[in-house]
């Protein structure tokens, strides 16, 4: 069966196109019409469900992913590597862990121009999580397990870098990181000054302060890591419990990276007080069914230390995306309870120690 070509606009797709994917994925049907609907919250790219007619074995609808319409943030994605990366991911990695994800028909990038496309199947009637609203501890749960699940495969496995899509996060990635965030800080600052108090404000800074520490003090195992573990890419009570997409930021790091940066961003200040080492526990436990070398009190350690992780990527997102109202106040949710996890856990003397 030969590879379909690449289309990267939604707009330019076709029932034969469509027939030439099923076909490429071993899936007898044919496509002899379909509608098409832009779904999700993402910024940097775009979605799309197919709702398919035709005979055979055809799946009721398909979800594609392209770059996203918005100049911004589509330039974004390419200087970024975000396209490349998930394009990376689903061609390469994805069958070497055991988190769930939903199943990929095709991918395929144009390593010139990051034009990509990546068509999978719909997580239907799966609800997208809410950044906004949060979610509760069983949620929370669910999604730290699945987390394990992600990081116990490859721990320790240094072939995933390969100095480009995957990169390990280092001191020269930390010099990288605080000109980035030193850049942007006053944008971010101008902008939300009226939605942000005087202490959130001062973590802002406070993190600016330590940010090559942040970055380079974790000498340990690392692993592949999501990046942006949150609610948004995350599809719960589909075809699975729970399903994660948007694998366009991974990289070789501190998996509690991850676990601080879900757990931070994704439950309200009083949940999260009450049940995040309950959570992490359970992350922990799983964690342990693989083949890792992580210990209770470095993981309790790590996951404090790593706890800006939610206000360091909204910062740096929200100033280099399309500004929308939903993304405003999305980066708000973000940063506001990272920043108060930051107070309650005493990351900076943690960072500094």
């Amino acid at each position: 069966m030969s590879k379909p070509g690449l289309i990267s606009d939604p707009g330019a797709i076709t029932s034969e196109w469509l027939n030439a994917v099923l076909d490429y994925a071993g899936i007898s049907a044919s496509v002899t019409g379909f509608e098409a609907d832009s779904i999700g919250t993402g910024q940097v790219g775009e979605n799309v469900r197919f709702k398919l007619s035709g005979t055979g074995d055809l799946p009721a609808s398909l979800v594609g992913k392209f770059p996203s319409p918005d100049p911004v943030s589509r330039q974004t994605g390419i200087t970024q590597l975000n396209y490349k990366r998930e394009v990376h991911f689903y061609n390469n990695l994805q069958a070497t862990l055991n988190i769930q994800t939903p199943e990929v028909l095709f991918a395929e990038v144009d390593q010139e121009t990051h034009d990509f496309v990546i068509i999978m199947e719909d997580l239907a009637p799966g609800r997208q999580g809410d950044q906004l609203a949060g979610c509760d501890a069983s949620q929370a749960e669910t999604a730290m397990i699945e987390l394990a699940h992600l990081h116990g495969p490859r721990w320790g496995d240094d072939s995933l870098v390969d100095g480009e899509i995957v990169t390990r996060n280092s001191a020269d990635g930390g010099q990288m990181l605080k000109a980035l965030y030193d850049m942007v800080t006053p944008g971010f600052l101008d902008r939300y000054q009226s939605r942000l108090t005087g202490e959130e404000q001062e973590m802002v800074s406070l993190v600016g302060e330590n940010l090559i520490a942040y970055m380079s003090q974790y000498q340990g195992p690392m692993t592949l890591i999501h990046i942006d573990y949150r609610l948004d890419n995350m599809m719960f009570d589909g075809p699975y419990p729970l399903a994660v997409v948007d694998w366009q930021s991974i990289a070789y790091g501190c998996a509690m990276n991850d676990a601080a940066y879900f757990i931070g961003t994704s439950l309200r200040e009083d949940e999260r007080k009450s049940a995040e080492e309950a959570l992490l526990r359970a992350y922990h436990e799983t964690l342990r069914g693989y083949d890792v070398d992580c210990s209770w009190e470095t993981c309790w350690h790590y996951y404090r230390h790593f706890a800006p992780a939610g206000l360091i990527m909204a910062v740096i997102a929200s100033m280099i995306v399309g500004e929308t109202d939903r993304g405003n106040d999305m980066f708000m949710a973000m940063a506001k309870r990272s920043a108060r996890m930051c107070r309650d856990l005493d990351t900076i003397d943690v960072i500094r120690s």
